[in-house]
């Protein structure tokens, strides 16, 4: 499969405490210097690739770095350190205030979580898919008009509602502007942000027809982040677990959710609901994550809630390790292979 990008040893990190002012508070309290700031690893040399036209699920706890990897990826915040290569263009070197004006903002979009809250409320439908088209393509006029109401029949909008604004719009419909608003500049990649979470079931299962249309009839790669893993199997072709910035397994979507590798994988899985299971089967984790607070290289950042923990846990951080189509992050992952 011909690549379309790569992401090597990418991390983002912040300052300890957050909120406004807090990297000049800290450098005023340790005035050894920014470097030895306590900072929080919220992606920690992370490394995948997605292909062109692939459909990539990252999945993973709240709090595990999902959200900050996407931002990172479109360029809405800057990088600690790593590459993020978009075909032969680095997109990790320009600063995000820069690539917001940068022709290659148009190769990768994003549909957020909530279309309502993603979409300007002085923004009538027509406007909101417009927007990008006058920044990124320089549209006007009839191309523009051709272009969004193009966008509008794709994703199944009918063009009487294109004068609406999101107050006007029923939740599914709005889910449509945002996806037509992404498309319309014609992208590469589509970052999916839970972009059915906020929706009812049935107009769920709508939204994901469509997308998965997009997808055969345009050409699109996806990164599509989701806490259902039933959405993530039915959609994706290739699934990326992430926990505490790292990711711990990777691998094709039926194979990772048939038979996971990593522990953290296991209990992900168990905790899909499923009818004539006994409760007593599902697997529980114990204990709290550790700190994300400059957690220890040489420790395995599962280490404390894995009912497999050893010592050699605490000695060595384990590498992603290949297995056939499989990649996996655990000392112990030889032992949970099929057998043939």
């Amino acid at each position: 499969m011909t690549g379309l990008l790569e992401v090597t040893e990418l991390s983002k990190l912040f300052p300890a405490g957050g909120g406004p002012g807090s990297w000049a508070r800290f450098k005023r309290r340790y005035s050894s210097g920014p470097n030895n700031l306590p900072m929080v690893h919220a992606v920690d040399e992370v490394s995948f690739a997605i292909g062109k036209a692939e459909a990539i699920g990252l999945v993973g706890e709240s709090g595990c770095g999902k959200s900050t990897l996407v931002r990172a990826l479109t360029r809405l915040i800057d990088v600690s350190g790593g590459s993020i290569k978009l075909g032969d263009r680095e997109l990790s070197l320009k600063a995000a205030r820069v690539f917001a004006r940068d022709r290659d903002r148009a190769r990768i979009q994003m549909v957020f979580q909530d279309a309502g809250e993603g979409i300007n409320p002085r923004f009538n439908a027509f406007d909101a898919i417009a927007d990008p088209l006058r920044r990124l393509r320089k549209l006007r006029g009839k191309p523009l008009r051709e272009r969004i109401e193009t966008a509008a029949r794709r994703c199944g909008l009918p063009l009487e509602l294109l004068s609406r604004y999101p107050h006007q719009l029923s939740g599914g419909q709005r889910a449509r502007v945002g996806i037509a608003r992404a498309i319309a500049v014609e992208p590469e990649l589509l970052v999916l942000d839970e972009p059915t979470a906020a929706l009812d079931v049935s107009v769920q299962v709508v939204i994901l027809q469509l997308l998965q249309r997009l997808k055969r009839d345009l050409g699109i790669s996806y990164l599509f982040v989701s806490h259902d893993l039933s959405v993530v199997r039915l959609i994706c072709d290739r699934v990326l677990v992430m926990y505490l910035g790292k990711i711990v397994e990777t691998g094709p979507a039926a194979e990772v959710f048939a038979h996971p590798l990593h522990p953290y994988t296991q209990t992900l899985v168990a905790a899909v609901p499923r009818l004539h299971r006994d409760a007593s089967e599902r697997l529980r984790l114990i204990g709290e994550p550790m700190s994300p607070i400059d957690p220890d290289p040489n420790v395995c950042r599962f280490y404390g809630r894995c009912p497999r923990g050893m010592e050699t846990c605490q000695a060595a951080m384990p590498a992603l390790r290949r297995f056939g189509e499989r990649h996996v992050a655990c000392h112990f992952a030889e032992d949970l292979l099929p057998r043939s």
